[in-house]
Order: C-alpha cells, then sequence, then structure tokens
C-alpha cells in the first residue's frame, strides 16, 4: 500500500462512461467500490444542463414490480456515510456505517460515478469542484480505460500518471506525455491541479476487437492498481470467474475463426518481446513507439469502436 501524502485524506475515485470507459471497465471498477463501501448521494448534476438527449439518450428499463421507468444520463457523487452520522448524529445511522471492506482509509472515500457531459463542460467542471471543496476532499483518482491492440490471454496494461511532480516522487510514476483530444478526465484532473488538489489517473488498455461486451478482466486490472493506490482492500467477488470466462470465451470465437486468431497470436508476440527479460531497452522502446503509432491511428483505418474513449484518431490516455 502507497503512503503518499495525498493518499492520506478524503479521496475521490472518479469514472465516466461514454468516451473515457472502454469494455466499462472503469465504471465498472467504481461502481464495485460503490457496492463495497457504505456511501449515500452527496451531489447530483442537473442533466438538463449538461446533456444533450439526443445523444445519451434515456432508456427504458422495468423495475422489480414490472414496472416500466426512464432512466436519464446523470453524474451522482457519493460520500462516506459514517461522514454524514458525525455531521447529523441520528439514533441508529452509525449501526450502519460499517464499511463492507477492510481498510486503513475506507471511510475517506468518495466516489463520482456518471455518463461524461455533452456540454457545458467548464461550467460542469466547476460544479464538482465545488462539492470536491465542501467535502475537504484532498485528492482526485481518476479512471478510465481505452481501446488499444493488445492481446486478451495477457495481463491487461495499467498505465498510472500524475501532473504532480510531488505524487510521481512518491509513487514512482509518470507524467503522461500525450497531446491530441481528450476526455473530460482531463479537463477535471486540469481543475483539481490549478486549486492545489493532487491527481492520479489509472488507464486499462482494453482489447479493440472485444469492443462490444464489458470487460471484466480490464475491471480486475483496474481495481488491482486502485486498490493499491487509495489504500483499501476491496473484494474480488465474482470477478476473478468472470474475467477468466470472459477470456474463455474470446478464445472459443478466435478458434473459430482463422482470422482472428492470427491477429492475436501477431498480438501476443509483439508483447510478449516487450515483456522478455531478453529485450533491450532500445528494443522494448521501439516497440512502444510502434504501439503508441498504432494507437494514434497513424496507418490504423479501423474508425470509432462502440462505447471507446479515444474514437478514430487516438487510443492513448488522456490524463
Amino acid at each position: 500500500m502507497s503512503d503518499a501524502g495525498m493518499l492520506k485524506g478524503r479521496l475521490l475515485v472518479v469514472a465516466f462512461e461514454g468516451w473515457n470507459d472502454a469494455g466499462e471497465a472503469a465504471s465498472g471498477a467504481v461502481r464495485t467500490l460503490k457496492d463495497l463501501l457504505d456511501l449515500y448521494p452527496i451531489a447530483e448534476i442537473d442533466a438538463e444542463r449538461f446533456f444533450d438527449y439526443q445523444f445519451n439518450r434515456p432508456t427504458v428499463a422495468q423495475d422489480d414490480e414490472g414496472n416500466r421507468a426512464l432512466v436519464w444520463p446523470s453524474v451522482v457523487t457519493y460520500g462516506p456515510r459514517s461522514v454524514l452520522a458525525q455531521r447529523l448524529p441520528v439514533e441508529g445511522l452509525a449501526d450502519d456505517a460499517e464499511l463492507r471492506v477492510s481498510a486503513n482509509n475506507g471511510s475517506n472515500i468518495y466516489v463520482l460515478l456518471g455518463t461524461e457531459p455533452s456540454r457545458n463542460w467548464k461550467s460542469f467542471t466547476a460544479q464538482i469542484m465545488d462539492t470536491i471543496s465542501q467535502n475537504e476532499i484532498s485528492g482526485v483518482v481518476l479512471l478510465g480505460a481505452m481501446l488499444a491492440d493488445v492481446p486478451h490471454t495477457r495481463p491487461i496494461s495499467v498505465f498510472v500518471s500524475s501532473e504532480n511532480a510531488d505524487v510521481r516522487r512518491e509513487l514512482g510514476i509518470e507524467r503522461s506525455t500525450y497531446e491530441g483530444p481528450v476526455g473530460i478526465l482531463s479537463v477535471l484532473s486540469e481543475a483539481a491541479e490549478k486549486a492545489g488538489i493532487p491527481t492520479v489517473s489509472i488507464w486499462a488498455s482494453v482489447p479493440h476487437y472485444v469492443h462490444n461486451a464489458p470487460s471484466p478482466k480490464a475491471t480486475l486490472s483496474i481495481i488491482d492498481k486502485l486498490e493499491e493506490i487509495i489504500d483499501v482492500v476491496i473484494p474480488r467477488g465474482d470477478l476473478v470467474d468472470e474475467s477468466a470466462a470472459w477470456e474463455s470465451g474470446i478464445d472459443a470465437l478466435a478458434s473459430e475463426d482463422e482470422e482472428m486468431a492470427s491477429y492475436i497470436s501477431q498480438l501476443e508476440q509483439a508483447r510478449d518481446t516487450v515483456d522478455s527479460p531478453e529485450a533491450s531497452g532500445e528494443a522494448i522502446a521501439q516497440e512502444f513507439e510502434r504501439y503508441l503509432r498504432r494507437r494514434d491511428g497513424k496507418g490504423d483505418s479501423r474508425g470509432p469502436a462502440g462505447s471507446g474513449p479515444n474514437g478514430p484518431d487516438d487510443r492513448r490516455p488522456k490524463d
């Protein structure tokens, strides 16, 4: 577990569905964390101001009683109920404040989960920053997932970065060198850093050839890294079995598609070359540069892929 200074106070863990959420990996990780912690809603964005409903359409669903209801895009911030108990001492409330995770930092975790807004990003970010300030949050962890040329049969690559020099030193991580279009995570990260609130970004690489389905293996990889960063032990539940089933299902599809199997084999060879202990630093750098060029879309005509974060021109981390 990390002893980084920024991680000793109240932390906000953030994920947005949509552009930043290939394979639903980032939102899946935050949803898992939310379900395990005793949290309550502390702020909800006014969807009418920030969503274009022709772009982010509401959905219809049935409740447990069979009633149909519309579900609108939303963004909600949740905070620990134990903090609410301290602010509003109500008889019986403290009995419900026990966390269902073992952690040193569990009672300091806040989460933000929702759909990436489609307009008024500056006003949206200002509202999020107001919530951060009002709740005395001292650090922000931003989760994302990108489509990439990676094989599903190997460990999911997770890239951790920060714009804060102190955090980079404490965690031994890098600063992103990406230049190009960004998602709302980058906007929020910049606003937080300007306000003196350090941020960390965690991005997982999801195989682009299975972009249409959720990727529990990528979610699991994000949770592994998130657990390390925020100092909370997160039970994996069914994710391990779901991850194995996801990989086996893709194996079965590839066994019936010679072209797909050949392509996956090429990705495996490239990954194994980079991971090999015999690989020189120069060879690794060259392979990584080729990998980044492919993700940048140079010579890649696949175009947008499902709910992936990066569209046709970019498959690199945005933070």
